[in-house]
């Protein structure tokens, strides 16, 4: 094993010991119950998907065959679960909680949702956002077998929004281009004046979200009766290939249209090439060109156009 490689499987070793402390797996009643950790996600399969046979469960939870015969033997044997054969094969059986069984978990499912609550309660609202994402991103990143496309979806900005256009912008333009911190000046001086003089009628901020997490942003902004300008397009580095930059473009220009502007403009550097691509497939023109030096930079800064 590399050295890299050994360090990682350190890292996801200690955060599920961590992890496993705080949610209680190790006492012998989870959730101070009479059941343990799997006996719970048992009772929880059944309690919503209604009816399951064995196997199924044995498959989907990865559980050995035997260990879940004693299991669901126990669950007989306590009266919170009923076996009937199945319709197509008597030699199948229908598994489902019985009344008991379902008065046994919905404590349980309380009590988890309590548990859970406390821990996030104690953690400021920007920072269970990145919490939950990274809980997501786990997931997605674990999970066997042929992965679904993420689900991308744009809604209008909301409180909160904002600083996270500016510290996003700060830290990938410092990460991936090495722009100082007046670039982050200039963000932030952008949409503090996007918010401070906001006509919803003529202007709009996107936010594009993938599994409720953020990862992209783009801006239409007034600059005269007929011209518009796009701002601030960013797609997070993780979302990049999943048309987040394209959608995000197009929601603007057919904004801009409807909004009545004749023209969309933007200023942009020629070293953003994925971005310059993305205008040049929506139909702007590359207007003008002039070298400058900005953000710490010596740069080629570019306007575009496009008629609408």
């Amino acid at each position: 094993m590399g050295s890299t490689l050994a360090r990682r499987v350190a890292a996801v070793r200690e955060f599920n010991r961590f992890y496993t402390s705080r949610i209680g797996v190790l006492d012998e009643g989870y959730l101070s119950s009479r059941f343990s950790l799997t006996e719970v996600r048992v009772l929880y399969e059944l309690a919503h998907r209604g009816s399951a046979t064995a196997s199924e469960l044995g498959r989907d939870l990865g559980i050995d065959a035997g260990y879940l015969s004693r299991i669901l033997r126990g669950f007989a044997r306590r009266g919170v679960l009923a076996r009937t054969a199945a319709r197509d094969d008597a030699r199948k059986s229908i598994l489902r909680l019985t009344p008991r069984g379902k008065a046994a978990v919905a404590p349980l499912e309380a009590r988890a949702r309590d548990q859970i609550g406390v821990m996030l309660e104690k953690i400021p609202a920007a920072e269970q956002e990145r919490l939950v994402a990274s809980m997501r991103a786990i997931e997605r990143g674990l999970k066997s077998g042929p992965r679904a496309t993420p689900k991308v979806t744009l809604r209008s900005h909301r409180p909160g929004d904002m600083g996270w256009v500016v510290e996003r912008h700060g830290a990938l333009y410092w990460q991936e281009y090495g722009w100082d911190e007046t670039f982050e000046a200039l963000v932030a001086d952008i949409v503090a004046r996007f918010i401070t003089h906001l006509d919803p009628k003529r202007e709009r901020c996107w936010i594009a979200e993938v599994d409720g997490e953020r990862v992209g942003c783009v801006f239409c902004v007034r600059r005269s009766k007929t011209v518009a300008k796009l701002r601030l397009l960013l797609v997070e580095p993780q979302a990049r290939g999943l048309g987040v930059g394209s959608r995000l473009v197009d929601e603007c220009i057919r904004f801009a249209r409807a909004a009545g502007y004749r023209e969309l403009t933007l200023w942009t550097n020629d070293v953003l090439v994925a971005a310059r691509r993305i205008y040049e497939r929506a139909g702007f023109e590359l207007v003008e060109s002039e070298r400058h030096r900005s953000f710490g930079k010596a740069l080629v800064g570019q306007n575009w156009v496009l008629r609408l």
